[in-house]
């Protein structure tokens, strides 16, 4: 049997441990709330947004003004793809990184299966090298990732990058990789299409936006301006562009292609943290049951030592009596 000494090593050793699991799941859990509340706070924002982008695509599309903007143009041949990935900076939260990471390569594979160029890639969050190490795929940039994200501004070079590789031809598709946020125990990693605009896409939607927002459209000119009316349900959507759609388009468009990647970049904080404080949960669960094996286990050791011992010295005695 182990000696009581060792054990008692071992479960003063757990026992720290499980003080550090307990520590960082209490850090983590804070961080997820507030990465919650920033999530909800722009959810609806988002999402009405992409929906104007979508409907503004297929108003185009369906009207023969397919060249209007150079961001709802689709390319007629695909040859290269970005692929924006968001990882975490830092590990210990389960299989946030693998998940998102297995789901880019799956996208990758059939991708490449197309007869397409080998993707490159633009990653947010140090994890999200392991693309290279693991699977030698080409990554172009690297770009820092803050625990709580709170700003749109910080992620405007990486959506700048993005739009200015696009528009120069480097890339033909821009895709966005990210974890989608459902609630504290499910995160849904994702691969969807960020550039061109297109309502046809297959998985394009970011944030919560569900495929019941695809609309019919019609058109209509009344004099100078050109009027879209967005047909959803039961309402109708007038857009009213003034001086001109192009001007308009060219500065609305990238405007709320960078709300949707700052979008992506809070659903996958909120995901890293949920993911991160349910396994330090299930760690500091797991060290103290096995503080209480180990004790038991102790406990059971002591007592054959005693055992042990009083039978040892009634072995002496009646040694002695004899």
């Amino acid at each position: 049997m182990a000696n009581t000494k060792d054990i008692q090593s071992r479960i003063k050793s757990i026992s720290n441990t499980k003080k550090i699991t307990k520590a960082m799941e209490m850090v983590a859990a804070s961080k997820m709330r507030r990465a919650i509340e920033a999530v909800l706070k722009t959810r609806t924002y988002a999402n009405l947004s992409w929906k104007t982008v979508l409907n503004l695509s297929q108003a185009t599309d369906n009207n023969g003004d397919k060249n209007l903007h150079p961001l709802f143009t689709k390319r007629k041949k695909i040859k290269k793809v970005g692929i924006i990935l968001i990882s975490s900076n830092r590990g210990l939260c389960g299989g946030f990184n693998a998940a998102i990471i297995n789901k880019t390569r799956k996208s990758v594979e059939k991708h490449m299966e197309q007869g397409k160029e080998k993707p490159e890639f633009i990653i947010i969050g140090k994890k999200g090298a392991a693309i290279k190490k693991h699977y030698n795929y080409d990554i172009v940039a690297e770009f820092s990732k803050l625990d709580i994200i709170s700003e749109i501004k910080e992620i405007l070079p990486i959506a700048r990058m993005a739009l200015n590789d696009y528009l120069s031809g480097t890339y033909d598709k821009i895709m966005v990789a990210y974890t989608d946020f459902v609630n504290a125990r499910k995160q849904i990693p994702r691969v969807n299409q960020l550039l061109p605009v297109d309502i046809s896409a297959e998985d394009e939607y970011l944030g919560i936006v569900g495929k019941d927002t695809r609309v019919g459209l019609n058109k209509e000119f009344v004099g100078k301006k050109e009027k879209k009316y967005l047909q959803a349900d039961k309402f109708a959507y007038e857009y009213t562009f003034e001086p001109s759609p192009k001007e308009v388009l060219d500065e609305m468009i990238p405007r709320l292609i960078e709300v949707q990647l700052f979008q992506a970049l809070l659903e996958s904080n909120a995901s890293e943290h949920s993911a991160r404080m349910s396994a330090m949960h299930q760690a500091t669960e797991a060290a103290g049951d096995l503080v209480s094996e180990l004790t038991l286990f102790y406990n059971k050791a002591r007592q054959a030592s005693i055992t042990a011992e009083i039978a040892e010295i009634s072995a002496g005695a009646n040694a002695l009596k004899a």
